[in-house]
Order: C-alpha cells, then sequence, then structure tokens
C-alpha cells in the first residue's frame, strides 16, 4: 500500500486550468467552445473534460440500495397459458413478472396458480379502472402475503387514447376509493409515452413531475398503506444523459414528495425505447437495448424489463423474449452489474448533467404548474405542441443523417426483405375518432424510411 502512495506522490496533480490551457495550445487557435463544446437538444453544453476542481457534490441520487429485477412482461389472454410462461420466465431467470390483464373476469387464483407468491414482486397492468378488481387484487395479495403492484394511470390513458376512463371527476373519484381501501402500491405513472413520442429529455422530466403532481393534489387519501409510486420509463440511447436523466427523476420525485409530507421513493420500472428501433437490420435492435439497459441500472431503476428484438414486428414469441432476458442475465451475472450499489456517484460528468437535467426540468415544471398543470395544458394542447416540436427536430436530424442509425439510414442492406415477415403493423396506427383532447402519439425515426422501402419490395 505504501509503494503505491509513494508512486503517486511522485506526479504533481494538474488543474483545470492547466489541462484547458494544454488544449487551446493544442487547438493551434482554433475556439474552444466552438470546437469541442457541443449543446444537447435540451440546452445542455457538453465539455470535453470534467475536472475535481470544477465538482461540488450537491444531489443525492438516492438511488435503491438494491440489485435492479429483471422484469417479464406477459399479456394475458389466455389465463392457464399466461400463468405457464410465467412459471417458464421464472425458471429461466426472469425475477419478475407484468401481467397486462385487459378482461375483468380474469381470475386471480387461476393466474397465480403454483407461482412462487412470497418472494417475487408482480405488477399488474389495468388499462381499465375498476375499484372491484383492485379490491380483488389487494385482497388476494393480504390473504398470501403476496408482493403485488397494480399500474392504474387514468392521465396516462387520456394521454394515450385522448379520453379518460370516464371522465376526470369518475376517475378521481375511484381512484380515491382505491386509495382508502388497498394495502398494496396501485399508482402508476406512464412517463415512457412522452419519451417514445419524441419528447427531450428535460420535457420527460418536468411532464412527468407534473403528471405525479397531478395525483398529490387530487388524491388526499392517498400516502397510507399501499402509498408507494411506480414510474415507467423509457430509456433512449444517448447513455450518460440517460444514466443522469434516471438519477435526476428520482431527485425530483423525491423533492415533490416531501412538500405533501410523503415519505416514500418512487418504484422506477425502465423499458428500452421505441423510437429508435428498426424493423430493417433489426439485430441491430439487441445493441441499442442492451446499451439503454446498461443505462437504466446505472441511472438506479428498480425494475427493468428489456423490449425483443423483434417487438415490432412479432407477436409475443419464446424465442425473442428468451434473447431479451438473457441480455439481462449476462448485465446482471456475467457483467456484474449488480454488485455496486450507485456505481454513477462521483462521475463529474454524470453529475454535472444530473444536475442541469433537474435544474432545467424543476424551471419547466414549475412553468406548467403557473400555467394550470398537467391536465389543463393537456386540454390547450400545449404539452402535444411542445412533444411534437421536440419530435420534429429529432425527425429533422435523422431524415438528414446527422442522428445515425446503422442498417436503416447508413449502411442499409439494400438485400433485407421484410414484407413477409410483418406479423404485426409497425407503424403509427390512424383511428379517426372524437377525443377529448389530441392524444399523445408514439412515433419511431425510421417509419416514413421504413415505409418507403418496404413499397418498393
Amino acid at each position: 500500500m505504501s509503494t503505491t502512495n509513494n508512486l503517486f506522490s511522485e506526479f504533481e496533480a494538474v488543474s483545470s486550468k492547466q489541462w484547458k490551457q494544454q488544449i487551446q495550445y493544442e487547438l493551434k487557435g482554433a475556439d474552444y467552445n466552438e470546437t469541442l463544446v457541443w449543446e444537447s437538444q435540451e440546452g445542455i453544453k457538453v465539455k470535453p473534460f470534467y475536472h475535481i476542481d470544477e465538482f461540488e457534490v450537491k444531489l443525492d441520487s438516492n438511488a435503491p440500495e438494491h440489485a435492479f429485477t429483471i422484469l417479464q412482461n406477459i399479456f394475458v389472454h389466455d389465463v392457464k397459458k399466461s400463468n405457464q410462461r410465467a412459471l417458464d420466465s421464472l425458471h429461466r431467470g426472469a425475477e419478475s413478472i407484468r401481467f397486462t390483464i385487459e378482461n375483468k373476469t380474469v381470475s386471480i387464483d387461476d393466474l397465480m396458480q403454483n407461482l412462487p407468491i412470497k418472494e417475487t414482486t408482480y405488477y399488474f397492468h389495468l388499462p381499465f379502472l375498476s375499484i372491484d378488481y383492485a379490491a380483488k387484487l389487494s385482497d388476494f395479495a393480504a390473504k398470501h402475503q403476496a408482493k403485488f403492484i397494480l399500474l392504474i394511470d387514468p392521465i396516462g390513458q387520456l394521454t394515450k387514447d385522448g379520453n379518460w376512463f370516464e371522465s376526470l371527476e369518475s376517475d378521481i373519484e375511484k381512484l380515491n376509493t382505491i386509495a382508502a381501501a388497498s394495502s398494496v402500491n396501485f399508482l402508476s405513472i406512464n412517463a415512457g409515452i412522452y419519451q417514445n413520442a419524441g419528447a427531450n429529455m428535460v420535457q420527460q422530466l418536468a411532464y412527468t413531475l407534473a403528471h405525479v403532481n397531478e395525483y398529490f393534489n387530487r388524491l388526499p387519501s392517498f400516502g397510507g398503506a399501499g402509498g408507494g409510486l411506480t414510474i415507467e420509463v423509457a430509456v433512449g440511447t444517448n447513455y450518460f444523459f440517460e444514466i443522469a436523466k434516471l438519477r435526476a427523476l428520482r431527485i425530483l420525485f423525491n423533492t415533490l414528495a416531501k412538500e405533501y409530507h410523503h415519505n416514500f421513493d418512487c418504484n422506477i420500472i425502465a423499458t428500452p425505447t421505441k423510437r429508435n428501433k428498426t424493423i430493417y437490420d433489426y439485430n441491430v435492435n439487441m445493441l441499442r437495448t442492451t446499451t439503454e439497459c446498461m443505462s437504466a441500472i446505472l441511472g438506479g431503476a428498480n425494475a427493468v424489463a428489456n423490449l425483443p428484438y423483434d417487438a415490432l414486428y412479432h407477436k409475443d414469441n419464446e424465442f425473442g423474449d428468451r434473447i431479451a432476458r438473457n441480455q439481462l442475465l449476462v448485465l446482471k451475472h456475467e457483467s456484474y452489474f449488480d454488485k455496486v450499489n450507485n456505481p454513477a456517484d462521483g462521475a463529474y460528468y454524470i453529475e454535472n448533467l444530473t444536475e442541469q437535467l433537474a435544474e432545467k426540468a424543476l424551471l419547466l415544471f414549475k412553468d406548467i404548474e403557473t400555467n394550470g398543470g398537467l391536465i389543463t395544458q393537456l386540454m390547450e394542447g400545449t404539452i402535444q405542441r411542445k412533444i411534437s416540436e421536440s419530435a420534429q427536430k429529432e425527425q429533422d436530424l435523422f431524415d438528414s443523417g446527422k442522428e445515425t442509425l446503422l442498417g436503416t439510414n447508413k449502411y442499409p442492406n439494400k438485400n433485407d426483405r421484410m414484407k413477409d415477415d410483418l406479423e404485426l403493423y409497425p407503424f403509427v396506427k390512424q383511428n379517426p375518432r372524437k377525443t377529448l383532447i389530441t392524444p399523445i402519439i408514439e412515433k419511431r425515426l425510421a417509419e416514413k424510411l421504413e415505409q418507403e422501402r418496404l413499397a418498393t419490395e
């Protein structure tokens, strides 16, 4: 140990000013800021280096003190098959299950038959609002000491569908009834829609915080036994920014929760974005989802549900699910991503990004609240317009080739043929109907280019 100390003591510390002087010298007269400092879509200026001289620990990321769980998504159509698939997924490495249940008649007893109850967390995504069904799930959890988390989000329903389940008043009244009686966490925020529709990271954070604030304002009985809250986020491809985004989200949530005297943390479920995924050269999707899952883990997500490489154009299938799950298993058990708590702490660049994202998002959040809150701005169309503007900026970068998707707008394989392999329609679906607001539409960057290629096959 003494040898190591002596070795390092032989070198003088190099200050931030000295580094910058050396860089300026190497640039041979070129402007430092114009040449090496770039600005993100969020207005964050990224420097070529970060130094301890300029670093001051200001933020507590409050990242979870435990390893992330590998989450398997299962859409419940046939209860018996879904039960078997859950059992199989758990045997093959999944550590938690998210059931999507669209039918209120699905039997919880049948669905949970022979599944490990006490040691596994089960999420229930409910795209409907039912006091009775929420009570059934809560009662089952209490009776069997099960770890159930319900994912109910009426505001998310409004953003995605354009309509409430029933109405603002009715939906909030039902939520308050569920809050008063539920012994399990029941409330969720669908923040992934903002990312998948093209919002930049500051917008994603601010809209998510405003989304949370609407519930905190409207649910006076929230915060009891089932008072926890789950935030579902989509993770993009900007590696370090996405790590910082999740860290900033947790900081912002805890700041807001304290204002309401809530003493619980948020439970973050992260999934790779669909926005940069492609149907051509689809194996590249595995590379994209791997780095996105890495960002989610390092950013402090509680659970990560990977997106299968063929999710855009194939129905759920065992092979795609297995590959997606194995990506997370490799990260966990071979790359040891679960062995260090808060691995990004102290990284000057990430800390700086986290601070800037949190500060900019907080300013935008305050502006939203000053102008009536998220629901009011959705009704006015302001949120939709801002997201559309941000999405168009990114689309222009992609169309011009400045934002690259390998295999799609750079080095495409002209021999690829996909027309006969599409089990699902991979583009924005048009569904003209009367809605209360203009829904927020998720759209991928490559859609127009892919449609043009499909038309020439």
